[in-house]
């Protein structure tokens, strides 16, 4: 009789989880708390080592279809002044690879194409995951940022923190092949590629949590962003004319302290539930993707169950949180009202100069 993991959540990381462990003879059931798949969705950039992952779940080449690499990256002053440039040649050099952008949905339905149909229950919410435990021999809770499973199983000393600074985000009529971010005094501005033409951008700053702006989230945008350089404004004139999907706003969130394991008992924590992140270094979803097939690949190859949980945890566990903790280290330096900000446009300058960016 095959082995059975239920996997509480049905994004990046839990369907990545689910692919692998189907291929291995598995019996998978994925519970979604949403009522169906979502139809919309930003970008992300899914850099080497996830698309490595995909390429281990037999879909890295209809990703790469759905996706659209990115040519250059950079960083840029408020004024429009070069900060440095993101050496993807370099990257493919040493990884094969660079960074692609995908949309979430385009992701999203690239994965469940590799499942068996119905295998993704939605509308099925889990309130805790201990009452699974006697109906499968694994349950990999994937329930994102809010994560009630992380609650349950370690407390609300685990809880989500507000980083003290939001995002706006959309879609508009512009076609770019480049990314990039514009840093100014306390706030941040980017841009990606979207593939059919698009460009998603997104805009960070400062704000109290959960409160409404002043005038809306338009006046906002123009009041951070509008004296910025013209490709950030072009942007904003492309927003205020409707011509795009949107404005979106997220406050940022991280954990208020790691997580002592990403295991509890027979049940594993992947993704934002087990390391949520600001997103500064763009590399949230391509852990939780990385975390399913690493954890999927442990199950697979060994006896027990156990062994896996504790390989996994050994593999991912480190890496993951100093990733988070640099993402937060940025975010302060990047939103910081002091007047720091050419320190911290030299530090980036070095960085892009000697460092190499995990890939």
């Amino acid at each position: 009789m095959p082995k059975k993991a239920i996997i509480v959540g049905g994004g990046i990381g839990g369907l990545a989880a689910a692919v692998h462990l189907q291929a291995g003879g598995w019996d998978v059931e994925v519970r979604e708390r949403a009522p169906g798949p979502p139809g919309t969705g930003t970008s992300l950039g899914l850099w080497p080592g996830a698309l490595r992952a995909l390429d281990e779940l037999r879909v890295g080449r209809a990703a790469r279809e759905r996706a659209r690499p990115a040519a250059r990256g950079n960083f840029l002053r408020a004024d429009g002044r070069l900060i440095g440039n993101v050496d993807f040649a370099g990257l493919r050099r040493r990884t094969g690879d660079t960074v692609h952008v995908i949309a979430r949905p385009a992701l999203l339905t690239t994965l469940t194409a590799a499942l068996d149909d119905r295998l993704v229950r939605y509308g099925h919410e889990v309130t805790d995951v201990r009452d699974l435990s006697d109906c499968c021999d694994v349950v990999i809770a994937a329930d994102g940022l809010r994560s009630r499973a992380r609650s349950v199983l370690f407390g609300d000393a685990y809880r989500p923190r507000y980083s003290g600074v939001t995002a706006w985000h959309g879609t508009v009529d512009l076609d770019t092949d480049a990314i990039s971010e514009t840093w100014g005094k306390g706030a941040r501005f980017g841009v990606t590629p979207r593939a059919g033409g698009h460009t998603n951008w997104f805009a960070c700053a400062p704000v109290p949590e959960r409160v409404p702006v002043p005038g809306g989230d338009l006046a906002a945008l123009r009041t951070h962003f509008g004296s910025w350089h013209p490709g950030v404004r072009r942007v904003l004139d492309r927003v205020a004319e409707g011509a795009g999907s949107g404005i979106s706003r997220n406050d940022l969130y991280d954990l208020a302290e790691p997580l002592p394991a990403y295991v509890s008992g027979r049940v594993a924590l992947i993704g934002d539930a087990a390391h949520a992140m600001t997103p500064d270094l763009g590399r949230g979803a391509c852990e939780a993707l990385i975390d399913g097939v690493t954890l999927a690949r442990e199950l697979t190859a060994r006896a027990r169950v156990e062994d896996a949980l504790t390989a996994y945890d050994a593999a991912r566990r480190r890496p993951t949180q100093r990733l988070a903790r640099a993402a937060r280290l940025m975010n302060r330096a990047v939103h910081t009202r002091r007047p720091l900000a050419p320190m911290r446009n030299a530090a980036m300058r070095l960085f892009l100069t000697v460092g190499r960016p995990p890939a």
